[in-house]
């Protein structure tokens, strides 16, 4: 007979990835084993609050009950076809997902990388079909201090020399530009351009939030030099900010949306490129394509994640709850914290270097039962599931003075 296998610990186990696994990640000390709602447990049980939410993929929290029911139901019945085939699933998730964001046509992808390098794909064959730019001519106009994955073409124009040293040779045809200054774009802008492709709020470089008026500027100027507008939302899109889409607070609306993490609800990996028919309508068979992209599985967990969306639920409880945030958060300034940028349930919050790093500060609240993400030098990332309460809200911001007030 032979023995049940022995459970390792937490030290243990982090101990056992390192000589097997790529060292592309340095995470936090902590080995979640379960998870429910906003909070995770690791494998001794202790419970922390998640305040990061998979970068927004887990926008609707672990494991929530009808993305579950939804994800079962399907997987009693069919996981994979391929595009080679249709499936049942495919159209109605397409249809509520064009519905939601006012375009019209979706590519299904998984990955937000996949959707990054699909939107260019499809501008550069935009450019080269409808516009008339000289064929391999065609540039798209990205800002500095951007995230849009690490794909070999992506880390092409990241300005984040850590993403993209020793990755060369890169991908020509995209011109750099400051964030948030529409001179600098408008200058940028030439006959050549296929696209600007711009994230409304820039996550990854601590939650960077544009002046007023500088999406609605984007949108101008892009129409008007004749070039598409890209908005990369699969880090701020499905509710995290307040509204469906960040860009909706400029009452914007894209030639091109980015969509991803939070659309496969936590359970799977799906993404998706949204476009005006004119735009997508360029796409012929055998020009772009996924194997898994637009499965059955993955399109009723975003199906189920649309259903969720279109009751303005979350997006309220993003908007009300985010005025819960801001004022935790400003009780802090001169506390520790030298400042902080928020829209909706995401914020970036810098700490006084003299207090801790980012990463220094990550760790002292994981010890706090609070997980959180640094980003660059003393900066912290907060972005908890959108159903968190008010109390557990309040419980994290309130770690983090204590973490601050121990330095």
């Amino acid at each position: 007979m032979t023995a049940p296998a022995r459970t390792r610990d937490s030290a243990e186990l982090i101990r056992a990835e390192e000589p097997v696994l790529a060292h592309n990640y340095h995470p936090l000390p902590v080995v979640v084993a379960r998870a429910e709602g906003t909070w995770v447990e690791d494998v001794e049980g202790r419970r922390y609050l998640d305040m990061l939410a998979g970068y927004s993929a887990l926008n609707f929290g672990h494991r929530h009950p009808a993305l579950i029911d939804a994800a079962h139901r399907q997987l009693d019945r069919l996981t994979l076809t391929s595009r080679a085939f249709h499936n049942d699933r495919l159209a109605e998730f397409a249809e509520r997902l064009a519905e939601l964001t006012g375009l019209d046509m979706v590519l299904p992808m998984n990955t937000g990388a996949e959707a990054v390098e699909s939107g260019i794909k499809v501008a550069r064959k935009w450019a080269y079909d409808v516009k008339g730019v000289p064929a391999d001519r065609a540039t798209i106009v990205v800002a500095a201090e951007n995230f849009h994955g690490r794909t070999t073409t992506i880390v092409s124009f990241s300005t984040d020399e850590t993403a993209r040293a020793g990755f060369g040779p890169f991908t020509p045809g995209f011109r750099i530009v400051p964030y948030d200054d529409l001179a600098a774009l408008e200058a940028a802008v030439d006959e050549t351009t296929a696209a600007v492709l711009i994230e409304p709020i820039q996550g990854e470089a601590g939650v960077l939030i544009p002046s007023d008026g500088y999406l609605a500027g984007v949108r101008e100027l892009t129409r008007r030099k004749g070039c598409l507008f890209i908005a990369d939302e699969i880090q701020s899109g499905l509710g995290r900010t307040g509204r469906t889409l960040a860009v909706e607070h400029e009452d914007v609306v894209p030639d091109v949306l980015l969509l991803g993490k939070a659309l496969g609800g936590g359970i799977v990996p799906v993404s998706a490129v949204v476009a005006r028919r004119e735009v997508l309508g360029v796409l012929r068979p055998g020009e772009h394509g996924s194997t898994f992209g637009g499965n059955p599985l993955a399109a009723a967990v975003g199906t189920a994640v649309v259903e969720l969306l279109e009751t303005g639920e979350y997006q309220r409880r993003a908007a009300e709850l985010g005025i819960v945030l801001r004022g935790a958060l400003e009780g802090l300034v001169g506390k520790g914290i030298v400042g902080f940028r928020a829209r909706g349930l995401w914020a970036g919050v810098d700490i006084d270097p003299a207090i801790g790093t980012g990463r220094e500060i990550s760790e002292r609240l994981m010890r706090e039962g609070v997980l959180v993400k640094d980003t660059h030098g003393s900066t912290i990332r907060l972005a908890p599931p959108l159903t968190i309460t008010t109390e557990e809200l309040r419980s994290a911001v309130g770690a983090l003075g204590v973490v601050l007030g121990q330095a």
